[in-house]
């Protein structure tokens, strides 16, 4: 009995890639955009946190998304209202944007802090093609080849 796994076995069992990611917006910087990347892979942003720099002024802080929505428009979305002496930082749950996505400080000086985590994912339909093509090699090799 042949213990080895076939190469597409191994490549379905891959877990996305995951990086951390993080920017900061303020006065220098009052936006910033993830850009959407040429690979023909699937990313996404995983936003988990947004605060305050302990430097930050006792002022409002408004942090929005514009991303395009299902209509195709780009209208930016607040996500967070910060204020240090109230609510100087919020942890996101759930909050998965797909790039190209632009973060805006619409209201105070900053700085704020934005960090999550950016996944990369196999594209389907390129896996299910490497599948295709390894199934066909191991059904050759089962014909009798020997080797």
């Amino acid at each position: 009995m042949d213990t080895s796994f076939p190469f597409s076995q191994l490549q379905s069992e891959e877990r996305p890639v995951t990086e951390l990611w993080g920017c900061q917006l303020g006065t220098g910087a009052q936006s910033y955009v993830v850009k959407e990347d040429d690979d023909l892979l699937e990313h996404l942003l995983l936003l988990r946190t947004i605060c305050l720099d302990a430097d930050a002024r006792d002022e409002l802080h408004v942090v929005a998304v514009d991303s395009k929505n299902a209509f195709g428009e780009h209208k930016p979305l607040p996500i967070a209202a910060l204020r240090s002496s109230v609510l100087p930082m919020i942890s996101l749950k759930g909050l998965e944007l797909v790039p190209p996505v632009t973060f805006v400080l619409q209201c105070g000086a900053g700085p704020v802090y934005l960090s999550g985590q950016h996944v990369i994912l196999e594209d389907d339909a390129e896996s299910k093609t490497e599948e295709e093509v390894f199934s066909e090699e191991d059904m050759g090799d089962e014909d009798g080849d020997g080797v």
